[in-house]
């Protein structure tokens, strides 16, 4: 089968992650660069990496790149690319966005309608026809452009690999599961040991490590748009990805993944998301202030999202909330805390020095990664035998 060149856009800050994650897989990285990793694989490489990957945004199929720093180029450009041995004669083709950083082409729209000319006009020549119905499968395009080197590339995915198909209903800030998915595993946090989440909102974080513990892969029960292209990733090998996923899970995993939120409301939002992800047996949720913050347990691990202050009105009260977290963290023997947060006196109203400080863009919004490792734990001491039946 034809080996291409994959491109798996991730967020800023987090490509090591994934990076690890798609050689995890067993697929040569060529590239790593900010938010986004290169890496070569096959049709059956785009149904796995889609349908296993929890830290990347989507898959893309590189189609080509040129360098452009006029209108004209960039027409001249994509006409040259074979957009034939990629697209049906039926197929539905638009760029679906444009990115540009740091090129002399900045506008999105008129990127977008100078690429979608080109691509009608290079598939004349190659169809020997001057019309298209695109009443066939949907083949949206992305291009990139940095420094006046465009990438123009087929999108698998469809809907941004985040939505796993779990989380109907959201907190008012919800974090996005592959943000989350990637910030646990950045801490030594493994599914048998305990992980509390005390501002859960819809249940992000509690839920992505249910279903690490349980091995089930993000994008199981999920579709993609690549699913309808035979011709690049055949049936076969899209079930044989989803057979593979299904063997993997382990739902009699022992765990203790609890969270807690203030807010009775959020706390059935998580329950529901919890069940619809099938690991409502594997996380607790309750109604509970950050100030009754407690756990009998030892070597447990607090990985959360606070509240950042995003209004006037809630900045008022940060210094409150993280006062509060802090002073429970220290009551917590040989616990571990892991937040993200916008809030940049953190460290200083929760009267605590972060091991690392790791700057992670959240969309646009800058964020910070406070790490607070605790002791490691004696061999066995965190270690729960697992549940039968």
């Amino acid at each position: 089968m034809k080996t291409y060149e994959l491109i798996a856009p991730c967020h800023f800050g987090l490509e090591a992650v994934l990076k690890r994650e798609i050689l995890d897989l067993g697929y040569e990285v060529v590239k790593v660069e900010d938010g986004r990793i290169t890496f070569k694989g096959d049709g059956a490489a785009v149904c796995r990496a889609n349908i296993f990957l929890r830290t990347a945004e989507r898959i893309l199929i590189k189609v080509g790149s040129f360098h452009a720093e006029t209108f004209e180029e960039l027409f001249q450009g994509t006409r040259s690319l074979p957009w034939e041995e990629w697209l049906p004669e039926d197929g539905k083709f638009w760029v679906t966005k444009a990115a540009s950083i740091k090129s002399r082409l900045f506008s999105p729209s008129d990127i977008q309608s100078v690429m979608k000319k080109a691509m009608v006009e290079r598939m004349k020549t190659g169809y020997h026809t001057g019309y298209f119905s695109e009443s066939g499968d949907s083949f949206p395009v992305r291009v990139f452009l940095m420094k006046d080197e465009v990438t123009a590339a087929l999108d698998t995915t469809g809907d941004s690999l985040h939505k796993r198909g779990y989380r109907r209903l959201t907190a008012k800030a919800p974090i996005a599961e592959n943000l989350a998915a990637a910030l646990i595993m950045l801490t030594p946090w493994r599914g048998e040991r305990i992980l509390v989440d005390p501002f859960c909102g819809s249940g992000t974080f509690p839920i992505e490590a249910a279903l690490m513990a349980a091995n089930m892969a993000p994008g199981m029960k999920r579709s993609f748009t690549a699913q309808a292209w035979k011709h690049l990733a055949p049936e076969a090998k899209w079930r044989a990805a989803f057979e593979e996923a299904g063997q993997q899970v382990k739902m009699d995993a022992y765990t203790d993944i609890q969270g807690y939120d203030i807010d009775e409301k959020m706390v059935s939002v998580s329950m529901e998301n919890a069940r619809l992800a099938g690991v409502e047996h594997m996380v607790h949720f309750q109604k509970r202030a950050v100030s009754e913050l407690s756990h009998s347990g030892k070597y447990g691990f607090l990985i959360t999202n606070p509240p950042y202050g995003e209004r006037v009105e809630e900045k008022e009260n940060l210094p409150g909330i993280y006062g509060t977290l802090g002073e429970r963290f220290k009551t917590l023997d040989s616990w571990s805390m892991y937040l993200i947060t916008a809030y940049e006196s953190a460290e200083n109203v929760m009267g605590l020095k972060a091991a690392k400080n790791r700057k992670i863009y959240n969309g646009m919004m800058k964020t910070y990664f406070y790490q607070f490792p605790g002791p490691k734990p004696e061999r066995g001491s965190c270690l729960k035998p697992e549940r039968k039946g």
